[in-house]
């Protein structure tokens, strides 16, 4: 999206990888006290390097390269706490399984112990760099309204991501801000009024991102006024695209019929689709096999805590509005639902004790699995809802309908970045999550869900 924000990146990521290896080396002069390591550097390298990926790999899924949360603050100190015990485990079962040749106990904890802190310096350095004016865009937004101050606002909040609102232009809107919105006060962003000259903002305050709120059509100076600005070599995003892009969602409220027009273009994911089907039919297959003999236990532990049937069956709305069968293990209590459909709760009492952990472990998703085989579902994709909700959020929420272009999934890219919905509220956000999947959906995007969906299901995030 951005030149300095893709920079960003590569330096976070090839730092952890220069740190990795800089703690081993450290970790062998250390422990055998001399500084010819070259032996031992040749024992170590390889079985390490299998396990670095891994640790990797387990960064990622716990968002260390997310760049809206690479910050020194409690939650990430937290999260680095936890990829360290998991890269503790992984690498201790790693030399317990394959041996390597090496059985580096001691080498292991020191080497994590390094690593552990020249980590948290690095991290804490790359900050330092992420912030500075080189690797800063300077951003002006068109269009004062409470979008645009409350984008300016979280923008400037998150400079590690690269961007920097020095300006907002006012044009002189008849109706500035709706009774519903609550505009966040702007420090040290510039109202520019009209009349101005936007080439000369552009030049005094060194511009090199414009996102623009208002619509061209209607505003015909200003759109001269930016075409003029392309030899000055400025990133021009619509405020949709730049939101995109800065929340990994759509916004439904600075969208229109025009943007499925322009934006979805199904025609280009034939093959995408036709690779997708054949991994959904070969990994739901063999993972209703493995799950097979788990089948009785799960029966029992149901039956156990509660009266009724092991297995429940609901209608869900699927791809194109076709209803079909959902089929999952029953976690509530038997007429859990005599009053007619209810939105699921945080802590809701129609949950059997059993059925709370079937439900954060995903593990009562299993039997959707025949949905996914029968290709009335996918793993990845929005989540099915009932009919009667469907109908509900339709009328009242724009675009709603649109989720059902593609099938629903087991996980996808709403479930791992808004895990709980129980609302209406709710429900326009991960719709806005659902359209950026989508409109992105990628054999790259889906790999990122799964590692994503690892981490939700291993730390008991699900519903």
């Amino acid at each position: 999206m951005n030149t300095t924000l893709k920079l960003k990146k590569i330096i976070l990521f090839c730092g952890d990888i220069i740190i990795l290896y800089a703690s081993l080396w450290l970790t062998l002069v250390i422990r055998y006290q001399k500084i010819d390591i070259s032996q031992h550097w040749q024992q170590h390298i390889m079985p390490f390097s299998l396990i670095f990926v891994l640790w990797l790999i387990i960064f990622y899924i716990n968002n260390l390269y997310d760049l809206k949360t690479a910050r020194n603050n409690i939650t990430f100190y937290s999260t680095l706490t936890k990829s360290l015990i998991w890269c503790a485990a992984v690498a201790v079962t790693f030399f317990y399984l394959f041996q390597a040749g090496i059985a580096p106990k001691t080498n292991l904890f020191i080497q994590l112990l390094f690593f552990a802190l020249l980590f948290a310096l690095w991290r804490r350095l790359f900050n330092q760099i992420a912030n500075t004016k080189i690797l800063s865009s300077h951003v002006l937004i068109i269009g004062l309204s409470s979008i645009s101050i409350n984008l300016a606002s979280d923008i400037n909040n998150k400079p590690q991501l690269g961007f920097k609102v020095l300006a907002v232009t006012d044009h002189n809107q008849e109706k500035l801000f709706t009774e519903n919105e609550n505009p966040i006060p702007l420090t040290d962003i510039e109202i520019i009024t009209e009349p101005f000259n936007l080439s000369e903002i552009i030049t005094t305050k060194k511009i090199t991102t414009i996102i623009n709120t208002l619509d061209l059509r209607q505003n015909e100076k200003i759109m001269d006024e930016l075409y003029q600005s392309l030899s000055q070599k400025i990133a021009i995003f619509d405020l949709s695209i730049f939101l995109e892009k800065f929340t990994g969602k759509v916004p439904v409220n600075a969208i229109g019929q025009i943007w499925f027009l322009e934006n979805l273009k199904e025609e280009n994911k034939s093959f995408y689709e036709s690779g997708k089907r054949i991994f959904d039919i070969l990994i739901s297959f063999v993972a209703l096999i493995i799950s097979l003999p788990f089948i009785p236990l799960l029966y029992a532990i149901v039956k156990t805590n509660s009266h009724g049937p092991f297995l429940f069956k609901q209608i869900r709305t699927g791809k194109d509005g076709k209803k079909f069968l959902a089929i999952k293990i029953r976690t509530m209590h038997k007429n859990a639902e005599n009053f007619g459909p209810q939105w699921a709760t945080k802590n809701d009492p129609r949950v059997t004790k059993s059925g709370r952990f079937l439900r954060k472990t995903r593990i009562d998703e299993i039997p959707q699995l025949i949905n996914v085989l029968r290709g009335e579902m996918s793993f990845i994709g929005p989540r099915p809802e009932r009919p009667e909700f469907v109908e509900q959020l339709t009328q009242k929420i724009p675009f709603y309908n649109q989720r059902h272009l593609i099938k629903p999934g087991l996980t996808g890219w709403a479930q791992i970045n808004f895990p709980y919905g129980a609302s209406e509220a709710d429900a326009l956000e991960k719709l806005q999550y659902d359209l950026y999947y989508i409109k992105n959906r990628s054999f790259a995007l889906d790999l990122s869900i799964l590692l994503k969906t690892i981490k939700t299901v291993l730390s008991g995030g699900g519903r």
